[in-house]
């Protein structure tokens, strides 16, 4: 039983730290794209490859929150991670017991 207890407790952990990690990136693909960034740059393109398909697919589902230009989905997708965080995590952890 100690097996299953400790497979959830990892997968919690791994989880957590993936949904971490990828809230960084995309807080560097917003910071990245209010300079005027080398498109050819790796880290730029990396960024980009990283978070476009997921914010496109946002941005096709919510197209109202481009409001004057500011697009808005990073911050929608960011929200949607946390909540991922707060609620998959204590719950694996739970199941771990």
């Amino acid at each position: 039983m100690f097996v299953i207890s400790n497979f959830f407790n990892a997968m919690a952990y791994l989880i957590n730290f993936v949904c971490d990690a990828y809230i960084w990136v995309v807080i560097g693909r917003v910071i990245i794209s209010w300079v005027n960034a080398d498109p050819y740059n790796p880290v730029v393109r990396f960024l980009h490859a990283a978070t476009e398909p997921v914010l496109a697919r946002l941005r096709r589902l919510l197209p109202f929150l481009a409001i004057g230009g500011i697009d808005f989905s990073p911050m929608v997708l960011i929200l949607a991670i946390m909540f991922l965080q707060k609620f998959l995590v204590p719950t694996l952890r739970q199941l771990a017991g």
